[in-house]
């Protein structure tokens, strides 16, 4: 059913994210990340799956945890490292940061440090889309969090009866911040709320890479018959603290054990492997060649220029 360059694909976008947050995290050690920094440690499948399935012109809006988003929707590496670090070579002049990253050429609307603030940006771009009838979908990626503010609500309601091209994804990794998922609301099951709403919704193991591509790719292939929208509820669990600086000692270990055994990059290699029928010198060369590739991408940013102060007047007086 998947081809090995399929599978090659998906794996080589996972453990580009993988690879991608570990050496930035060093690089924020060193102090050369300034603010905060959230990773999206095992949670890549529900990015890399969700992107692959959806077009190059379809968009997506992400969160303050997004650099995930970012990679699995086109961005390029060299580009990302530099607005982390604060360069003019980054996407955003270096004026974003990490939670601020946007690309508009691959259809990435931008990450949003506002938790559930994209899902109403989310809803305008599928209505814009609806009005224009140019077969675009919105795929937005919220937090559990998220769901608990009243915009998702408001922004879900008006998403259903509009019938609007739009894919929730709420990565459930069951804490928003430190608070379980089961302390902050009554019913954990959040696709339930989508339902409740009239909204075609789907609880999915957001480890699994293949499970979230085949879901979104249905749910795409609906939204552009005119039969959206839909939530999707993805199961995942973050391997740390909320961020960097979070030790995240109010995880249970055991349950951090089991996530980390059904760990996205281990199942997205199996596929590779047994699906695909790639060797193991194959998957290395991937490895390599990321990790290369992401070495180089740090020498570019550090050998960037910050933005000269008259140039970021000049940007602020644009605006």
């Amino acid at each position: 059913m998947y081809t090995k360059e399929f599978l090659a694909q998906l794996y080589k976008k996972l453990y580009t994210i993988r690879v991608f947050e570990s050496r930035c995290i060093q690089l924020y050690r060193q102090g050369l990340i300034r603010g905060y920094f959230h990773p999206y440690l095992g949670e890549e499948a529900i990015a890399v799956g969700a992107c692959a399935a959806i077009e190059r012109h379809d968009y997506i809006t992400s969160t303050h945890r997004g650099h995930g988003h970012c990679i699995a929707k086109g961005a390029k590496v060299k580009f990302m490292v530099a607005e982390l670090l604060g360069k003019k070579t980054g996407y955003c002049k270096g004026l974003g940061g990490s939670m601020h990253i946007a690309d508009l050429a691959v259809g990435n609307l931008g990450a949003n440090a506002i938790v559930g603030a994209n899902l109403p940006l989310g809803v305008g771009a599928a209505l814009a889309s609806s009005m224009k009838k140019d077969g675009k979908v919105t795929v937005v990626f919220i937090s559990d969090g998220a769901s608990n503010n009243g915009v998702f609500s408001e922004s879900m309601n008006l998403a259903a009866i509009w019938n609007l091209p739009l894919i929730t994804i709420v990565e459930n990794n069951q804490y928003a911040v430190s608070t379980p998922i089961t302390q902050s609301t009554c019913e954990a099951n959040l696709f339930k709320r989508g339902e409740a709403l009239g909204i075609t919704s789907q609880q999915i193991d957001g480890n699994d890479v293949l499970t979230v591509y085949e879901t979104v790719k249905n749910f795409a292939e609906h939204c552009r018959r005119g039969e959206g929208p839909f939530l999707i509820e993805a199961i995942t669990f973050r391997h740390g603290g909320h961020h960097v600086n979070d030790p995240g000692l109010y995880m249970p270990k055991e349950k951090l054990d089991y996530y980390m055994s059904i760990d996205p990059i281990k199942r997205g290699r199996q596929y590779l492997l047994e699906k695909g029928g790639a060797s193991d010198n194959e998957v290395k060369e991937i490895e390599a060649t990321v990790e290369k590739n992401m070495e180089e991408a740090i020498r570019f940013a550090q050998s960037s220029d910050e933005l000269a102060f008259d140039d970021f007047l000049a940007i602020v007086e644009g605006y």
